[in-house]
């Protein structure tokens, strides 16, 4: 056993500014049906917990990390999330590999639909 304590991740936490309208599109996106625990905090839990604290400064700039989510289909999920608030960024990319179309959640933070 580690003697440190570190275990699996427990849950990926987003800044942002509403995190009760964020959890609903996380939720919406992942299936998953939303949590709100207080005005300035919310989650879905799915294969791991996202959590949505607020926080008093808006997003600037690239993620230097960005969440991944399988599906089958990329076009048909780009426009089901578009739908939901998303907006895609960029053209959808496609190889031998799969296809990807890189998102921005309602508050532009990214994230990317993938398929392969």
């Amino acid at each position: 056993m580690d003697p440190t304590g570190f275990g699996a991740p427990a849950q990926l936490v987003v800044d942002c500014a509403d995190p009760a309208s964020l959890a609903a599109f996380w939720g919406r996106l992942l299936g998953a049906a939303p949590v709100h625990r207080d005005p300035s905090w919310s989650y879905v839990d799915g294969p791991l917990r996202i959590a949505f604290q607020r926080v008093p400064e808006p997003k600037t700039g690239k993620n230097r990390a960005h969440m991944d989510i399988r599906v089958t289909d990329v076009a048909a999920a780009a426009e089901a999330a578009a739908g939901w608030g998303a907006t895609p960024h960029g053209p959808l990319q496609a190889d031998a590999q799969g296809a990807f179309q890189v998102m921005r959640d309602p508050e532009g933070n990214e994230f990317c639909l993938v398929s392969g």
